[in-house]
């Protein structure tokens, strides 16, 4: 577990460098937007409402260009922005800020859970393999191997064939107690990617944990225990286990930022389940990127922000506390 040491070690790191700081505030910013998404929003994410011609109004600021027919020829008009669309509708007149709100709830969301269930499944797989040695651990990290042969995007778009698409609707307690009326009753989380992305991505904790089961096995404690009669079954739960957390715990806070962009990339693909999500809204305004920009550009922005800012933040921790790891694509033991 964390020691005295380590937490100190934190806390120097955090004061000596500025880049922590700002990854804490701003995804501190997004997590409390995501949050609060229902009562900051300005519109319900999937009302639309259009102009006359189907142009959508631009985010405060600045301008954007549209046509109009007049005695049959098409002549060039320039589109103001709306004060209650702050940052401007999407191509079907949605409120870009709103679905920001609720699109950064499922990349957060699918996030933190796909995350979870790679640690849920990687971690055992991994101790028990480190722990035990031999041919258990030959034919285990083998298996390993087999994941790790594919490309991560190939992976997840077979997996989400093979499982189909499910969404699971939570109820927002916002709109339950009634502070945010007019916005959707539900958050739609993504089932099929949430439990994909999982799939995917459990073989690098996996690694990080049998890593650290080879190096525990062997210390005077676990011989200690083992010479008191104590069962493998306990060693690993009481001993093993708590003393692989640290990097445990470095490597998700990598992994979340890099399921945010696998999240996002099958959104893209179309194979979300929702049409909340960052990459969703940057497919829809593909089509429309040289004239209404921030279709797609503002997304984009709120993707960025989300992954340097979980990054910043895994790379203080892993100063701080193990250095030798590092994320997918990375080196992980």
């Amino acid at each position: 577990m964390i020691s005295d040491r380590v937490a100190s070690n934190l806390k120097a790191e955090f004061r000596r460098n500025l880049l922590p700081k700002i990854g804490l505030v701003v995804l501190t910013a997004i997590l409390l937007m995501a949050l609060f998404a229902p009562v900051l929003a300005t519109h319900n994410p999937n009302t639309t409402g259009y102009f006359d011609d189907g142009t959508s109004y631009p985010p405060m600021g600045t301008t954007a260009e549209s046509y109009e027919v007049v005695d049959g020829e098409r002549q060039s008009i320039e589109v103001e922005p709306s004060s209650e669309h702050l940052l401007g509708t999407n191509n079907v007149g949605q409120d870009v800020f709103s679905r920001l709100l609720y699109g950064a709830r499922t990349s957060l969301l699918v996030g933190t859970l796909g995350t979870g269930i790679a640690v849920i499944m990687g971690v055992p797989f991994g101790l028990i393999s480190g722990y035990f040695g031999g041919r258990i651990d030959d034919a285990m990290m083998r298996v390993a191997d087999v994941m790790l042969a594919f490309p991560s995007l190939v992976l997840a778009l077979a997996l989400v064939g093979v499982f189909g698409s499910m969404t699971v609707s939570i109820p927002d307690p916002f709109v339950a107690a009634g502070l945010a009326e007019g916005m959707p009753s539900s958050t739609p989380l993504p089932g099929t990617v949430t439990l994909v992305v999982g799939l995917v991505t459990w073989v690098w904790f996996a690694r990080v944990a049998r890593g650290e089961a080879m190096a525990i096995r062997n210390e005077e404690y676990v011989t200690a225990a083992r010479s008191l009669g104590a069962s493998d079954a306990t060693i690993l739960f009481k001993h093993v286990l708590p003393n692989s957390l640290t990097p445990v715990i470095v490597l998700a806070t990598i992994q979340v930022a890099s399921v945010i962009l696998l999240e996002s990339s099958l959104s893209f693909l179309g194979f979300s389940g929702t049409t909340l999500s960052w990459g969703y809204e940057i497919q829809q305004g593909q089509e429309y990127l040289r004239q209404n920009w921030w279709i797609s550009t503002i997304p984009g922005v709120g993707i960025v922000l989300a992954v340097i800012s979980i990054n910043l933040l895994g790379d203080w921790l892993r100063d701080s506390l193990d250095p030798n790891i590092e994320g997918e694509g990375g080196g992980a033991a």
